[in-house]
């Protein structure tokens, strides 16, 4: 199945990455799981994984902020799957420092670390980069926006990535997926938001802006992007959008999932939930033909039907009480 002989995942604690944990180890990969040292010994997500993943992982607690650590974490593996990082948007306000040392900083580490060890690296850049659509759908050689700290601090580490492909020869990719959705997401995302919201039986649905327009994609789309990129000798050098080119507003989404859990609700604009005017990102609809052409991998639930059952399986995994109990419903999660 897999000639390769190890992969690193970083960031394997976390919603995309625990996900795609699971889908190297259940493909038969060897997997090692970067997870962010903490004192409780915590794995994030993978704490939650099942005996056929937890039995068959390799745990390496560290920083990603640390270059010794991660020069650790990358000896013995072929390939290095990079999605640790900061995300959060309203925390990059909040916290801007954080992000350069986390996603820039970390992101040189992973390089650094991959060129003198011989490894491959796919660097997860998100599709803010872009800022809002210039030009739909968005191709990867749309213009690069800053508009927020979390969008910069991301925008550079792409660039630290791909400058090690061309200065040194450093085999990268870059994946840069579109809005990933699904279980585990955190609250602080929208579709969790108003799911949890509603699963906590609120019925006054508090909100940010209602009006710009994403390109939502179910994680397990995006995790197969991961494996597809990595698989394709073509997709070095490269940046590739990962994306189903739909594209609905955030109320409409709103909708959508009322609709799904047979909830009445009203919605009520939060102050403190809206980005600074110049700093929201009014569209985002992807371009994903690149990504298909190099590595054949299109998206299973791409369009609005296939939105409509990667919400049923989002509502229905955050709607078990023993998954919801892990959210706080009742606060704003910046």
């Amino acid at each position: 199945m897999a000639s390769l002989k190890k992969i690193l995942v970083t960031g394997a604690d976390g919603f995309i990455g625990s996900h795609l944990t699971e889908h190297l180890i259940r493909t038969g990969y060897d997997v090692r799981a970067f997870v962010l040292y903490n004192s409780f010994n915590t794995w994030g997500w993978l704490d939650r994984a099942s005996p056929d993943v937890r039995d068959n992982l390799d745990v390496f607690a560290g920083d990603i902020r640390d270059p010794n650590g991660v020069r650790r974490a990358v000896q013995g593996c072929e390939v290095v799957l990079h999605l640790a990082a900061l995300i959060a948007i309203p925390y990059s306000y909040h916290s801007p420092d954080t992000y350069v040392d986390t996603n820039v900083k970390g992101t040189l580490n992973v390089v650094q670390a991959a060129r003198d060890l011989g490894a491959r690296v796919v660097h997860t850049s998100t599709s803010e980069v872009y800022g809002t659509a210039r030009t739909v759908p968005i191709r990867e050689d749309h213009p690069l926006q800053a508009q927020s700290p979390y969008s910069a601090s991301k925008i550079g580490a792409d660039q630290i990535a791909l400058s090690f492909h061309l200065s040194f020869g450093t085999p990268v990719s870059v994946l840069r997926p579109f809005n990933t959705y699904g279980p585990r997401q955190s609250a602080r995302a929208v579709i969790p938001s108003i799911v949890t919201q509603i699963a906590a039986g609120k019925r006054a649905i508090k909100l940010g802006a209602l009006h710009p327009t994403r390109d939502f994609n179910f994680v397990a789309d995006t995790v197969r992007a991961f494996e597809a990129v990595m698989k394709s000798e073509a997709a070095v050098g490269q940046v590739l959008n990962a994306g189903s080119g739909f594209e609905i507003s955030i109320g409409e989404t709103a909708k959508l999932i009322a609709q799904t859990m047979n909830a009445d609700v009203r919605i009520e604009t939060d102050e403190a939930r809206l980005r600074p005017e110049t700093s929201e990102v009014e569209r985002l609809v992807a371009d994903a033909s690149r990504l298909h052409a190099l590595t054949g991998w299109t998206p299973e639930y791409g369009g609005p039907e296939g939105l409509r059952r990667g919400i049923a399986q989002t509502v229905e995994w955050f709607s078990a009480p023993a998954n919801l109990s892990a959210y706080k419903a009742d606060i704003y999660n910046i």
